[in-house]
């Protein structure tokens, strides 16, 4: 079992930044997925940065090169900088882990509570 714990989100105001956080908890399971998607309201989630056990990043092409994902693997914790954030950024954003239990092998997948970034205009 894995917990997700979140933080970091907030209001700013457009052309903020923001950063958000998310550690992992658990035992006997190795993580190797480590992702940042987003729920704005009426619309479906939405990846928006990705990165692998090798912490090679993918992101969307509505967030690159304003946002950067890492991950600090000794401390099984995600960041995500966001910069030049627009209105459109909006949305409730949930940390996702993905990995194998070390016991069955078996993949699971884990998602954070969300935490909630709002950008005015």
């Amino acid at each position: 079992q894995v917990q997700l714990v979140e933080s970091g989100g907030g209001l700013v105001q457009a052309g903020g930044s923001l950063r958000l956080t998310c550690a992992a908890t658990g035992r006997r399971f190795t993580i190797s997925a480590m992702d940042w998607y987003r729920q704005a309201p009426g619309k479906q989630r939405e990846l928006v940065a990705s990165t692998d056990s090798g912490g090679n990043p993918n992101y969307a092409d509505s967030v690159k090169g304003r946002f950067t994902i890492s991950r600090d693997n000794a401390k099984n914790t995600v960041f995500l900088q966001m910069n030049s954030l627009k209105p459109e950024d909006t949305a409730a954003y949930y940390c996702h882990v993905g990995g194998r239990s070390i016991v069955t092998f078996r993949w699971a997948d884990y998602w954070g509570q969300g935490t909630q970034v709002t950008v005015s205009s």
